[in-house]
């Protein structure tokens, strides 16, 4: 039997990650693992001379506020699993992968759009660079409904 005590689920709140997020809770309940539920709040980039760099701040605290309300409300449908909750503001994948390393995660369990061909290239996948560079298993849930 796998040594699960740490479940890392990154969402962005999407029906991918809702769809995700029940088998996360399955699993932390059958391990008796720690579910932690990450959002990485993404600061907009710019491009400017064909240099992408980050803007100033121009969030509106508001935004962030919501964001984090949001993210205090994803709780165990049953009641029967202690959800864990982080903010973390930046790039996805790289906030993903650095709390997935802080917290010794065991386990990613992620929603992904499941998308293919050029759709992918030129959209890039969060879950997939996550999956390259994650030091630990990476579970992807495709929504069945998509």
């Amino acid at each position: 039997m796998l040594n699960i005590s740490c479940i890392l689920h990154p969402t962005d709140f999407s029906a991918n990650s809702q769809a995700a997020f029940p088998i996360a809770c399955a699993l932390a309940r059958d391990y008796g693992a720690r579910l932690l539920v990450l959002h990485v709040f993404e600061r907009p980039v710019i491009s400017q001379g064909g240099v992408m760099t980050p803007p100033p701040p121009t969030t509106l605290p508001e935004e962030r506020e919501a964001a984090h309300l949001q993210l205090m409300k994803v709780l165990a449908p049953k009641g029967d699993v202690r959800v864990e909750h982080r903010f973390e503001e930046g790039d996805p994948v790289t906030g993903i992968l650095q709390v997935a390393k802080e917290v010794h995660s065991d386990v990613i369990v992620m929603g992904t759009h499941g998308r293919t061909g050029l759709a992918r290239l030129l959209m890039g996948s969060v879950a997939e660079k996550v999956i390259r560079q994650a030091t630990c298993a990476v579970l992807t849930v495709k929504n069945p409904t998509a």
